[in-house]
């Protein structure tokens, strides 16, 4: 084959080859390219066509079988509705880029397999090629110290808006896998982050409820790649670990997928990518200059955050439209804890009972038709409430205590 043969070229090749229907997908089991049908099909492969991407339910049951790991082909039996197939695990320097699935057809042998092997290999480096043209240092890009983010060398042009999604737990040592339908001109740092504590002086990241000595983003031991393209670019970069900042409150664990993307399209990548992971997003303020990405980077993590606790803000938060969870969240967990306090006597109900009614600015009558109750019900509730708390709600200060309690509570993983 030429060298300038597309990935949709050497799959159509390896699924002649075979005999068999192939498709090919990224580790996030997002459909890539597929051949020709030839014999029967199945659900699976029906679905992974039509939706783009593979169930959950799919994946976890492939997943079982130890493909992410395999340095071969790995033969699934077939169940119920199911017909057996062959996965070849699209593996490139030792790391696992993809998939190439052959439904079973009875004559898929190993000679045959073996036969496409250097096929494989080729779609695997064609992987790994986009995978490192996607990745750039964010890690001290959005560090706040700038030395590290003159030596990132990431270039961009404002203004700039920064984005933090959560993402799936991800096997040890494999990098999140980012959606092909990204702007052109996706970057983000390949390796997994474990990064350790840091301290006063260091420029780590230390924001509010987060913790007040978190590590930064980054390390100096990375290096920069620009994209060259200022009007398409966003970066991206994968954090986790106990040291990243929020790991250990309520809500916070797991991997963080780092975004820089033109201000216009921020909005648009952080929905793309929800729909991806299917996980919470959250968007900072937009930045003029890019030198300053990592003042949104830090209001992008609490945003994330406030999406992750609170509904009304899910599952996308955006930082401009967090009103006083704004403030909120910049709390240290045991300033929010004492606000929280304020509330702690009230049960579930009752206090979603009084959260409602001050977020309808004391409209009994609102509040009540979106509860679905009778006004009574809910004057007996409030009623509780302050003999419960102590606290007047017929008083600006007292509602205003609890308003903010409820909030404080919510984010903290009480609400």
């Amino acid at each position: 084959m030429h060298n300038n043969v597309s990935m949709q070229d050497i799959v159509d090749e390896i699924s002649r080859l075979l005999g068999a229907s192939v498709t090919l997908e990224d580790r996030s089991f997002n459909l890539l390219a597929y051949g020709a049908q030839s014999g029967d099909i199945d659900s699976v492969r029906q679905e992974s066509i039509l939706r783009r991407r593979a169930s959950d339910e799919v994946r976890a049951h492939f997943e079982a079988y130890g493909i992410a790991t395999a340095t071969g082909p790995v033969r699934i039996p077939g169940l119920p509705g199911v017909l057996g197939r062959v996965c070849v695990p699209l593996r490139h320097d030792g790391v696992t880029y993809g998939y190439l699935w052959a439904l079973e057809s009875g004559e898929l042998t190993d000679e045959r397999l073996a036969a496409v092997g250097p096929l494989v290999g080729r779609v695997a480096a064609l992987l790994a090629a986009q995978a490192r043209g996607r990745y750039a240092p964010l890690r001290q890009f959005f560090s706040a110290d700038p030395a590290a983010r003159a030596a990132a060398g990431v270039v961009a042009e404002g203004p700039v808006t920064a984005v933090a999604v959560r993402t799936p737990a991800q096997d040890a040592g494999l990098p999140p896998t980012l959606p092909r339908t990204l702007p052109r001109g996706v970057l983000a740092d390949p390796d997994v982050i474990e990064p350790g504590t840091g301290g006063p002086g260091t420029g780590e990241l230390g924001v509010g409820a987060f913790g007040t000595g978190g590590p930064e983003i980054g390390g100096p031991e990375t290096g920069g790649v620009g994209t060259g393209e200022p009007g398409a670019a966003v970066f991206g970069s994968a954090v986790r670990g106990p040291g990243v900042p929020g790991a250990g409150v309520p809500g916070m664990g797991g991997a963080v997928l780092a975004i820089l993307a033109p201000a216009a399209q921020a909005a648009r990548v952080a929905g793309l990518l929800h729909g991806l992971y299917g996980l919470a997003a959250g968007i900072g303020g937009p930045r003029d200059d890019p030198r300053e990405a990592w003042e949104s980077w830090r209001e992008a993590l609490l945003a994330l955050r406030v999406a992750e606790h609170a509904e009304r803000h899910a599952p996308v938060a955006d930082w401009a439209t967090l009103g006083v969870y704004r403030l909120l969240v910049r709390l240290s967990p045991r300033d929010l804890a004492g606000l929280a306090a304020e509330s702690a006597a009230l049960t579930p109900r009752i206090a979603a009972s009084v959260e409602a009614y001050l977020d309808h600015a004391g409209h009994a009558g609102e509040t009540a038709a979106a509860l679905g109750v009778h006004r009574q019900t809910l004057y007996y509730r409030l009623d509780k409430a302050s003999h419960l708390t102590g606290l007047d709600l017929a008083d600006g200060e007292d509602r205003l205590l609890l308003h903010l309690s409820l909030k404080a509570a919510a984010l903290l993983g009480g609400g």
